[in-house]
């Protein structure tokens, strides 16, 4: 057995065990430490046995057995035991030695760390892993930021065990400090939406067209063979389909009160800071909220009752929503992809957005065929300003208008909730338009607080203040504008 490791890993959960065979299995030897120390024993002597596993039982051992320049990767939980190994572990480094962060760590711990490791003379790398378990061990999708000169040093490791899209490595190099990160993020929260939108298709076919599991599963199934091809749509093809011993479907059974980790809001407060309307991934975060208020749901529902389902054509209304959920889908990229663009503007990163869809396309929870053709919208114009306006989305969305109006309409017709899908639908609505009420609002808010508006009629960045009453005087309040 080789006794010098390519790479270190800490944490040997679900996560980091497949991982780490992972990389064993592209030719890799890893050094491995867990802070329970029995697990290294029995990983080497499980999963691991007879591979090239280097088992370290502390940290200055498993620093001791790596290759200049060391790379020690962390998958432990977010928060303060990321912070607590760095400590452990920068003794044990020298100058340009590499830590690297693989957990879901919020972007801005990873802006603050990589400054911090960066100033002892180390290089750090905040990377976010998307793909589960079984990606993990397979090939995920791999997101890095954080110290650029660290990459050289990392990137045959990093694109050997990642996932595949056409022959192209799902991971490249996206910015400085807390950017792979930010993309991250960003992909958790799309994440959400996604899931949010084929889950408000499912409530549309069983309360308002009354159909069973069964046949949701063929219609999944015909769904996921078209554009809307994609891993969330699989799986739930395979859901629907999925019964127990007792011939029950299963996910009939299951508690519809929905849990989250944080990521979905985290990108919703980074858009509220930046001040970009992520309005579906917003409504996505808000429906778990709600959906986590069961009891209080169960008597509502005694005493609210509402309308009867509209009668529809259940061939034309599943066609309607083939092209709802694709119109929202479109939106939410497009929202998501603003996130970027602003806090790109904001950190002073380059992002690739066209990279940035190809990492997605493969490994990751929301990989599907239509991340390629947001790679080719890139590509055809690297400085596009939102999805909507690319000449394929722009077809896409126009072609698909009429049906996404006919779902959302026998939605709130039908009482059915499908807040994300009629966030979007308002989304493209607003975006379109080119007035909206805003000036209204601006001369409430300069009535009660002289916090000033600008005219159609004059330049930009000249503000006025009306005296509305008569009797107010002529100081106004400072202007915030997002």
């Amino acid at each position: 057995m080789n006794n010098s490791a390519d790479i270190g890993l800490i944490g040997l959960a679900v996560m980091g065990e497949n991982l780490v065979l992972n990389m064993e299995s592209k030719g890799f030897t890893v050094a491995v430490f867990n802070r329970t120390v029995s697990k290294v024993d029995d990983f080497v002597g499980g999963r691991g046995k007879g591979k090239n596993f280097i088992p370290a039982h502390s940290i200055a051992e498993l620093c001791k057995s790596l290759k200049r320049p060391r790379k020690v990767m962390l998958l432990v939980k977010a928060g303060k035991a990321v912070d607590d190994f760095i400590e452990q572990i920068i003794p044990h480094l020298e100058p340009g030695d590499i830590i690297i962060d693989g957990g879901n760590t919020h972007f801005p711990d990873t802006v603050r760390r990589t400054a911090y490791v960066e100033s002892k003379g180390l290089l750090y790398i905040g990377t976010g892993v998307s793909g589960g378990e079984e990606g993990a061990l397979n090939g995920p999708s791999m997101m890095p930021g954080g110290s650029a000169a660290a990459w050289e040093a990392v990137r045959p490791i990093f694109q050997s065990i990642c996932a595949k899209a056409d022959g192209a490595p799902c991971c490249d190099w996206v910015g400085e400090n807390g950017a792979g990160h930010f993309v991250k993020m960003v992909h958790n929260g799309i994440e959400y939406g996604d899931m949010q939108l084929i889950c408000e298709a499912y409530q549309i076919m069983k309360d308002l067209l009354g159909m069973t599991a069964a046949e949701m599963h063929e219609v999944f199934r015909e769904w996921n063979e078209g554009e809307l091809g994609s891993y969330l749509i699989e799986i739930t093809r395979d859901i629907l389909a999925y019964r127990n011993e007792a011939g029950e479907t299963v996910v009939d059974t299951i508690l519809d009160t929905a849990g989250q980790k944080g990521t979905g809001k985290w990108t919703g407060v980074a858009a509220l800071d930046l001040g970009v309307p992520l309005t579906l991934i917003g409504e996505a975060v808000f429906a778990r909220c709600l959906s986590a208020q069961k009891d209080e749901r169960v008597t509502a529902s005694l005493q609210l009752p509402g309308p009867a389902p509209v009668a529809v054509d259940r061939a034309e209304m599943l066609e309607a929503l083939r092209q709802a959920l694709y119109a929202s889908k479109i939106v939410s990229y497009a929202q998501g992809y603003l996130l970027m663009r602003e806090a790109a503007k904001e950190y002073g990163w380059k992002l690739n957005n066209g990279g940035i869809a190809l990492m997605w396309r493969g490994g990751c929870i929301i990989r599907s065929v239509f991340l390629g053709k947001i790679k080719e919208a890139f590509d055809r114009n690297p400085d596009l300003s939102n999805l909507l306006l690319d000449p394929f989305f722009k077809e896409k969305v126009l072609a698909a208008q009429a049906g996404w109006r006919k779902v959302v309409t026998a939605a709130i017709a039908s009482g059915v909730p499908a807040p994300a899908l009629g966030a979007a639908l308002a989304y493209f609505d607003g975006y379109r338009s080119a007035r909206l009420p805003a000036n209204l609002l601006q001369a409430q808010r300069d009535y009660f607080g002289a916090h000033t508006y600008e005219r159609i009629d004059r330049p930009r960045g000249e503000f006025f203040h009306t005296n509305w009453t008569g009797k107010g005087g002529n100081t106004s309040a400072s202007t915030y504008v997002v």
